[in-house]
């Protein structure tokens, strides 16, 4: 079943919005990715290779109850500067994008080109 997905744009927005939707779902997954053009590639190779089996292994398939959270980092210069939002943030602790974070269980996470391995995102998504 498709889970719920709500996109956000930038730190700001995210901070202004992640407690609000945390709210509403037991299970909170948020896939931090960078900007997409007009074509809906992003500049980050990395996460146009993982957005194909993030959606097939997690987002397609996922619990009914289940919300995705896809958070635009921005451009590559915002995301390359060392002083980005989001690398300082203690919550999100981003090192790489694509990252993605069980918003319930932060321990809970997939980093860079672990989201183009099924078996690592069949794990994560395991239901209890």
């Amino acid at each position: 079943m498709v889970a719920k997905v709500e996109k956000i744009c930038g730190y700001d927005e995210f901070v202004a919005s992640i407690g609000k939707l945390a709210k509403t779902a037991e299970n909170v997954n948020v896939l931090f990715t960078g900007k997409k053009d007009e074509t809906g590639h992003s500049w980050c190779p990395d996460c146009n290779d993982a957005e194909p089996f993030v959606k097939k292994y997690g987002i397609d398939n996922a619990a009914p109850d289940s919300l995705f959270v896809i958070v635009d980092v921005g451009d590559r210069p915002t995301w390359k500067d060392m002083k980005n939002s989001f690398r300082l943030d203690r919550n999100t602790h981003l090192s790489v994008i694509p990252t993605l974070i069980n918003w319930n269980e932060k321990a809970k996470r997939l980093e860079g080109d672990q989201l183009c391995k099924p078996e690592l995102l069949d794990m994560y998504f395991e239901q209890d």
